[in-house]
């Protein structure tokens, strides 16, 4: 079977992200699509756009990346905006919104958020209407294969990861890498199926949580005078949004 690597929510965190990257390659996956939120919450934005733009054969727009790329008073965003440059700052400006593709005769849909935008938030405890909407087709999506609707949901963003079933349709949500707020271990997942095939075969979704080096991505949140460290170390040693309980 081909094998999909998708990965999400980077934060400027390199060792997280270096972890995950290794652990991909020693699965020998070549197709690594990244759902966004490369930059901002982290100390090496510019690096981290670096990384996944080498390493990515797709890249996708987070809620992060939409703001970083305009301009405004919030201090994380003039910080990470003077990191990244303006090349930099071009590149994360244009990266799409979604990407659909076929594996084992199942239309796949990932985007960040939802369907609805960057900033459109669903939790796995949202109503079942709210995330059965995550499966509309709309003017964000660009409705690759005509109107016809996902079999399979996969998206970033809450930091969290979960799988739900809804009448033979799937939706995911692949975690973090560099800010996980559940477990304190790097997420990814890996779609594992006939990729591109319109025949109906066996599929795999497969979660998987590496281990990383906390105490460094610690250490260089410290050495870069980065705002908001407090809650960004207190975030990375818990899992948890603030370190709330």
């Amino acid at each position: 079977m081909d094998k999909v690597a998708v990965i999400s929510d980077i934060h400027g965190n390199i060792p997280a992200l270096r972890a995950v990257l290794d652990d991909i390659r020693e699965k020998k996956i070549e197709r690594i699509i990244c759902l966004g939120d490369l930059a901002g919450k982290g100390p090496n934005p510019a690096e981290a756009v670096d990384i996944v733009r080498a390493e990515c054969t797709e890249v996708l727009m987070g809620n992060w990346d939409m703001m970083i790329s305009k301009e405004n008073d919030y201090e994380m965003v003039v910080w990470a905006r003077e990191k990244l440059g303006e090349e930099r700052l071009d590149y994360i400006s244009k990266l799409p919104f979604s990407v659909d593709f076929y594996i084992s005769g199942r239309l796949t849909r990932l985007f960040h958020a939802s369907p609805q935008g960057v900033f459109h938030r669903v939790h796995s405890h949202s109503p079942s209407e709210k995330l059965l909407g995550m499966f509309d087709n709309t003017e964000n999506t660009g409705n690759t294969f005509g109107e016809q609707r996902p079999d399979i949901i996969g998206y970033g963003d809450i930091h969290g990861a979960y799988i739900r079933y809804f009448d033979n349709k799937v939706i995911f949500n692949v975690g973090s890498v560099g800010n996980p707020l559940d477990i304190t271990l790097a997420s990814y997942v890996i779609l594992e199926g006939e990729y591109s095939g319109r025949d109906n075969k066996g599929f795999q979704i497969n979660f998987v949580r590496v281990p990383y080096d906390v105490e460094l991505a610690v250490k260089l949140a410290k050495e870069s005078n980065m705002p908001e460290i407090d809650s960004y170390i207190n975030e990375l040693r818990t899992g948890r949004y603030r370190g709330r309980k």
